[in-house]
């Protein structure tokens, strides 16, 4: 995907961005689902991805793993948890999403 494409293109780039938007109340089912996708993006060894620096890189698998082990530590998830997730689930997904920075 590339940064001239509009989210909203895909299926995925719209539920990406539900699960994005800090009105949307965030629930476990929308961050499995962002995280499956990322990691079969990454398991399909997406184009997007392979442009990315080393750094780069590990700072999307340290955001990924920060939202994989808030998944399983904790139940509910509070107005400030659901942002930090966001935030986290954002830069996991940077280089695979158009509104992710890249």
């Amino acid at each position: 995907m590339n940064g001239s494409e509009h989210a909203g293109s895909h299926p995925n780039d719209k539920r990406i961005s539900v699960i994005m938007d800090p009105n949307h109340p965030l629930c476990r089912e929308d961050v499995v689902w962002m995280l499956e996708y990322i990691k079969k993006k990454v398991a399909d060894k997406d184009p997007s991805l392979l442009g990315l620096a080393q750094p780069r890189l590990i700072q999307n698998f340290h955001a990924f793993a920060e939202a994989a082990m808030s998944l399983v530590h904790r139940r509910h998830c509070s107005e400030q948890e659901a942002d930090r997730m966001r935030s986290w689930l954002r830069e996991a997904a940077f280089g695979l999403w158009p509104e992710s920075g890249n």
